[in-house]
């Protein structure tokens, strides 16, 4: 069964900013890619442990702070070596200036 959990108020995650939550037993990326797009992933790399809310996101790409693998935040889609696993992603919802994020 999945449910929707509040993670983060919208005022917390800056436009072009990366932001580590924890919901539900798990670590959490929350993504402002502007223009009221906000994503969610896994905020550990898939390559080794890194919080990826450590490294460097651009144009909907994070870049690992560890070995420089990339992921798009809006597909979970590991984009260069060393990825070889794609990120969780998780669907997300604004309500009332909340942020919230279906779990499985």
């Amino acid at each position: 069964m999945s449910g929707w959990t509040k993670v983060a108020k919208l005022a917390d995650v800056a436009e072009g900013a990366a932001v580590a939550v924890e919901a539900g037993g798990q670590q959490l990326a929350l993504y402002n890619l502007g223009g009221g797009e906000i994503r969610c992933t896994s905020n550990v790399c898939t390559h080794a442990f890194a919080l990826l809310t450590d490294g460097w996101l651009e144009d909907g790409v994070i870049e690992c702070p560890l070995h420089a693998g990339r992921f798009d935040v809006r597909t979970g889609k590991g984009l260069c070596a060393p990825i070889e696993e794609d990120l969780a992603t998780h669907p997300v919802k604004i309500e009332g200036g909340d942020i919230l994020v279906e779990l499985p």
